[in-house]
């Protein structure tokens, strides 16, 4: 890798830096849900910051300087499937700030724990560190580790950010049953989830998204009612009926949780005997929803 092109393909406008910023303070958010939360009640996070916390447990490694050494292999992983230079600066920002807000905190405050119930720390904990994560996301960002894998996941097989995460990052709670028993390992699951929920909250919005096909014989019809009383935009696909192998089109439609019931009243009022089906989608982006982000 060169030098120059690297910095050349690097950008600093004013949206650029305000994701920095938003890295930045995802970063310090992880590590206080790390430092105030988990590591006091021995409740071992995901991936490579969990296998960090693992060890910092056993022989008091600190965990920021071994979870940046743990990243450097799958940075490389990123940089092939995340965008080159721009995933990098943003990733090692992620990753140094996490590294040196953790060590710092730990070192201001030591490991006195806030309250002594394990429950009340698996679930303040993941949904704080969820918070940090979401920020980073929403900086268009990842926090390293196997964070890394759990986005490459998401962009290239459409999975939600939970479920990557909670695939990813699971391997080093189970691996905390054998030294901490199962019952701390069973409560680091939930806080996996957890934090993966808040992730999408933060970085995706609480509303959900459905879609919507609809099957009538009043399509016409059936578009412009949805244009005129919901507001929202139509697609009509050609099809051709399995059974009738007759022409027959489609219409497509994405609109909010709040309004399918709308959209179902819309529709069979135009035509009571339509077919329709009715899905949830991880995010819209476009005309009417969240406006359309290029790659990191």
């Amino acid at each position: 890798m060169k030098i120059k092109p690297f910095f050349k393909q690097l950008d600093f406008s004013w949206r650029s830096i305000s994701d920095y910023l938003l890295i930045i303070l995802g970063g310090l958010v992880q590590a206080l849900a790390l430092v105030t939360f988990l590591i006091p009640a021995q409740l071992v996070g995901g991936g490579i910051s969990g296998i960090a916390q693992l060890l910092h447990y056993l022989w008091g490694t600190p965990v920021g300087l071994i979870t940046l050494l743990g990243n450097i292999p799958l940075f490389i992983i990123g940089w092939r499937f995340l965008g080159g230079p721009r995933f990098a600066l943003r990733t090692i920002l992620s990753v140094v700030s996490f590294t040196i807000f953790t060590d710092i905190l730990i070192g201001l405050t030591g490991q006195s724990p806030i309250t002594d119930d394990i429950l009340l720390n698996s679930l303040y904990g993941g949904f704080l560190l969820g918070v940090g994560l979401g920020l980073v996301y929403l900086g268009r960002g990842t926090s390293g580790g196997t964070d890394i894998l759990g986005r490459i996941l998401n962009q290239r097989l459409g999975m939600s950010i939970s479920l990557a995460y909670m695939i990813t990052d699971s391997f080093a709670v189970l691996l905390a049953g054998f030294f901490f028993g199962w019952e701390k390992s069973l409560y680091g699951l939930i806080m996996i989830y957890l934090s993966g929920v808040a992730a999408d909250m933060v970085s995706q919005g609480t509303n959900v998204i459905r879609e919507a096909i609809i099957i009538t014989d009043e399509t016409d019809k059936v578009v412009a009612a949805i244009t005129e009383e919901l507001g929202r935009g139509t697609t009509i696909i050609s099809a051709k009926g399995g059974y009738t192998m007759k022409d027959r089109p489609v219409i497509f439609c994405v609109v909010s949780a709040g309004e399918v019931i709308r959209l179902k009243t819309i529709v069979h009022d135009v035509d009571p005997d339509a077919f329709m089906v009715v899905g949830s989608a991880n995010e819209a982006l476009g005309e009417g929803f969240k406006p359309l982000k290029g790659p990191i």
